[in-house]
């Protein structure tokens, strides 16, 4: 209900003055199905206006319409064919009609319902569509990952996410089959900017959140499979808003022979990170631009290019920061002055050239080259001068509110000199063929990597003037000790390390009838060289899925295999800085069990899937979690273990919008420092719902709601042993909300030919609010030291509730 009455606050807000009609006669009517039901929220539009209604819960419309010319009526519901109706009407006339709308096959937008179609592997596939349509920050392809089963993210600002157990370096990200990949000194979501993927160019959204194929490594919790466009026509989208604005524009020429698909993005947060309790000058500015080139050489060979380029800056001069925390019983209050900035630059370059030959209609060979580069500055001076103090909890006392008690006084000096330059180059060959009843695919691939990593950082901590730890009292000693001055989180190191990996797959697909129940059984082996520890890795994986014809469609799946990830660059370097040799390759045997129900409810197709995982992990390398900046130990003395059971419900909820409901529960502990400790993506349980709806009368209204529950995960204080990090942060709760507008559309007509807006397909204006319930969430902690060694920790919280406006355009 409160959904609802700020959707009718917003709606008479932004509702346009309808000029007034002199002439106007009444349609009235009934509309049905094929068997006489009636339909409710059929959508009814006078073609060339936007005037228009919808039918109620009985079927009946009424809609008023021009007099006095012939005017046409447009009929349209999601799952029936489209029908019309061309009236003549005199001034006051009433005329009355039912209309018979018939049914359509209906095709949801993240699954196929088709009686022959099987699902034969653990991906899902997603609609790139609905990306314009979610509130969110980022307006990211990641912004629907996080709203699926098994997938969990706490930063609203970070494109960054994990899966079932894993942590942000353990998910494959594919572009054409191109592997990319996100800065290594990112440390927040402040920081990060957009990622790699621009909405605008994709036409294929892919995500399996385990138990993929062999044809897909080497990393262990998840791959994201994205298609961008081969355009066949002219066409462009722009959008604008108070973060900034993208543009995009696909074509083709040379008889169609070559087209182009172009994209440009810029963005700023400036006006979300005022609301944090730091205050100060923020200036981050993000911008990329990335296209694809398509030659079609012959009907049997195409050559593609995919470039991109991003220059992302992130400046900081914090001013002040004032925050409340503790309990309603404990309430405490700090103040920090802050003095000093910081300078962060991302740029990052990928070039891909792939070479597409088809030497048969079901035969295809790709050979695939590819450069990463980036080139990364962390650098910051940051002096903090703070007291806390004990905030008065008694209601009744006048000084409510208000600090009574000084607790310390003290400051802080933080300093960081980090930079990494790195390329990362790619060689590989992909294959595929179709032959009766098999699918075979093979690749092979050569990867080399070279990065160049200079760091210097390190942090000083006082209280009320004395250095901490603070020296003994030796006051009247004639010869008193001096303890040497200290510096904390010291890391001051130059690495260059150059590796080379090789990695082979080969996988084949059967699928056939058995006792009317239709089989499809994957099976394939993934092996791994790498030139760092000089390991080989075999990893055999199998997925077998099967569809009993009964009368309620159902699907069942099992999936089991071995999983490597070779350490990166990030894993080999420890809690020091330094680079460990020889660190062995993490590696997890998976199982999973899962199974998709296809059933119709309110007469409209909804899908029910449900898996359940368990994936036992050796070798690992331990990890600490600070926001975004993963911080390894550089050892192999772990091992550990992720269960869960992942559910998702998705169809029609409401009639022509497409919302899904995803729950996950999950438990994931590693062995370390001889005992069992939660890790630190322990998020046991996992709640996430995308809703859309539309306004009744008023179709050309649209409203989306996303909703985020996430229990806490562990933490602990700095520099502490990872047994002691039990604690956890508060769960993790938010709501948005984007109320959008129609202004053109299919059906919009203009009655002067020369009218510049009829180059545009449509036009959509949007209001989001992001943080509607105005909760604070956590996301990571400061943790500050007095004078007796207590350590407070004070949250870090995320972005407050704020409004964005946006205006999107296709043409």
């Amino acid at each position: 209900m409160i959904c609802r009455k700020v959707t009718i606050t917003v709606v008479l807000m932004l509702s346009f003055i309808w000029s007034a009609v002199a002439q106007v006669a009444t349609v009235n009517g009934y509309a049905a199905n094929e068997e006489g039901d009636p339909i409710e929220y059929v959508n009814l539009a006078v073609k060339g206006t936007t005037t228009g209604t919808t039918t109620n819960k009985k079927g009946f419309f009424s809609l008023e319409v021009p007099a006095g010319k012939e005017v046409v009526i447009l009929f349209s519901f999601i799952g029936y064919e489209r029908d019309s109706l061309v009236v003549n009407l005199s001034d006051g006339e009433k005329h009355t009609t039912d209309i018979t709308l018939k049914e359509t096959s209906t095709e949801l937008s993240t699954i196929e319902v088709k009686d022959e179609q099987l699902r034969t592997s653990t991906f899902n596939r997603i609609d790139p569509k609905t990306i314009s349509f979610i509130p969110s920050i980022n307006a990211s392809v990641e912004d629907i990952i996080k709203t699926l089963p098994g997938v969990s993210s706490r930063d609203e600002l970070s494109s960054q996410y994990s899966v079932r157990g894993g942590n942000y370096d353990e998910n494959l990200v594919f572009v054409n089959d191109i592997e990319v990949y996100r800065p290594f000194l990112i440390r927040s979501g402040q920081q990060e900017g957009m990622s790699f993927l621009n909405p605008a160019l994709v036409s294929g959204i892919l995500f399996s959140a385990g138990g993929f194929d062999a044809k897909y490594g080497d990393k262990l919790s998840s791959v994201l499979d994205i298609r961008y466009k081969k355009p066949q026509t002219f066409a462009g989208t722009f959008d604008v808003s108070l973060m900034g604005a993208n543009a995009h524009l696909e074509g083709t020429f040379a008889k169609k022979r070559f087209s182009y698909l172009l994209g440009a993005r810029y963005k700023t947060n400036t006006y979300f990170l005022k609301g944090l309790d730091t205050k100060g000058n923020y200036k981050p500015r993000y911008f990329d631009i990335q296209g694809m080139l398509y030659y079609d050489v012959s009907e049997k060979v195409e050559i593609s290019l995919l470039g991109y380029y991003s220059n992302n800056s992130f400046k900081l001069i914090p001013e002040t920061r004032e925050t409340s925390f503790g309990t309603l019983d404990e309430a405490y209050k700090i103040k920090i002055y802050f003095d000093g900035h910081e300078v962060d630059r991302y740029r990052n370059w990928l070039t891909g050239l792939t070479l597409t030959y088809r030497p048969a209609d079901k035969m295809r060979l790709r050979f695939i080259s590819s450069v990463y580069q980036t080139n990364e500055s962390e650098t910051y001076d940051i002096s903090g001068e703070y007291w806390i103090g004990k905030l008065e909890t008694f209601q009744g006392s006048s000084e409510y509110g208000e600090v009574t008690e000084v607790l310390g006084v003290g400051a802080y000096l933080d300093h960081a000199r980090n930079y990494l330059n790195g390329t990362v180059f790619n060689l590989e060959h992909r294959g595929s063929l179709e032959k009766n009843i098999n699918q075979i695919d093979w690749g092979i691939r050569y990867q080399y990597s070279y990065f160049e990593n200079r760091m210097s950082e390190w942090e000083l901590q006082d209280s009320a003037g004395y250095t901490l730890p603070r020296p003994i009292d030796s006051i009247g000693f004639p010869t008193p000790d001096h303890d040497p001055f200290v510096l904390k989180n010291v890391i001051r190191t130059t690495q260059n390390l150059s590796t080379s990996l090789i990695s082979a797959f080969a996988q084949d697909t059967w699928t056939f009838k058995l006792n009317q129940t239709d089989i499809a059984l994957t099976a394939g082996v993934r092996a791994i060289y790498y030139s760092y520890n000089n390991q080989v890795n075999v990893n055999p994986r199998i997925n077998l899925a099967f569809k009993p014809h009964w009368k309620t469609e159902t699907t069942f799946r099992i999936s089991s295999g071995y999983y490597s990830q070779p350490p990166t660059f990030r894993e080999m370097t420890d809690l020091q800085g330094n680079i460990i040799n020889n660190l062995k390759a993490q590696t997890s045997i998976q199982v999973l069990a899962g199974s998709d129900l296809y059933f119709r409810a309110w007469g409209r197709p909804f899908k029910f899937v449900a898996e359940a995982y368990y994936k036992y992990v050796k070798n690992l390398i331990p990890y600490e979690i600070d926001n975004l900046n993963i911080r390894y130990y550089g050892t192999n003395d772990a091992h550990g273990y992720a269960t869960g059971i992942d559910f998702r419900i998705n169809g029609e909820f409401v009639k022509g919008a497409e919302s899904w409901a995803s729950l996950s529960f999950m438990k994931t502990e590693e062995f370390f420092e001889g005992a069992w400790i939660p890790r630190p993506t322990d998020q046991r349980v996992n709640l996430s719902i995308f809703f859309q709806d539309y306004i009744p009368k008023f179709p050309t209204w649209k409203v989306a709601i996303t909703l985020f529950y996430g229990t806490g995960l562990p933490v602990g204080p700095p520099d502490s042993p990872r047994s002691s990090h039990t604690l956890r942060i508060p769960a993790y709760k938010r709501v948005d909300i984007g109320i959008s507008k129609q202004l053109i559309g299919e059906r919009t007509r203009y009655k002067n030919p020369k009218n510049v807006l009829r180059a545009f397909k449509s036009m959509w204006v949007s209001l989001e609010i992001f943080n509607l319930l105005q909760l604070s969430n956590t996301i990571s902690y400061l943790w500050i030291t007095d004078i007796t060694n207590r350590q407070y920790a004070i949250p870090n919280y995320m972005t407050p509730r704020t409004f964005n406006l946006k205006l999107l355009a296709s043409f």
